[in-house]
């Protein structure tokens, strides 16, 4: 089996980064046509960090609190700093530290730059095609 699997390996490159003052309306719209579960929010300067709005956000943050869509800018109920790896790290230890703060995906940054998202699922799913690839290699 291949041993050494690094973030960058698995993880999305197809990354959309939005602007702080968008609203969690216009938010839930670009992750519904993205089909995505998490919105990475830009810097608002230079040594600002990035953060990150989840569904779990909009749900609990928006609506349980019954405030309009339309009014909430995504700065309001963004997680901020986001918590996040880089692309060289294993596999191994993104898979710990996801699970270990309660997390199914996080932002991959470089160099201060977001350069992926990496997720549980694609780390399962790669790891799982690693194996069934090692199985038929030993055929």
């Amino acid at each position: 089996m291949k041993t050494d699997v690094l973030v960058r390996d698995v993880m999305w490159q197809q990354v959309d980064i939005v602007d702080r003052r968008m609203t969690v309306q216009d938010a839930l719209n670009t992750m519904q046509h993205k089909k995505t579960k998490m919105l990475i929010i830009d810097k608002a300067h230079q040594h600002d960090e990035y953060g990150v709005v989840l569904m779990g956000d909009i749900a609990g943050k928006v609506i349980a609190k019954n405030k309009a869509l339309d009014r909430v800018n995504v700065y309001e109920i963004m997680n901020k700093p986001a918590i996040s790896v880089h692309s060289k790290m294993h596999v191994r230890y993104c898979a710990r530290l996801l699970t270990r703060l309660s997390l199914s995906r996080c932002p991959v940054i470089d160099d201060g730059e977001v350069v992926g998202v990496i997720s549980l699922t694609s780390i399962v799913f790669n790891n799982n095609e690693l194996k069934d690839a090692d199985e038929t290699d030993d055929s």
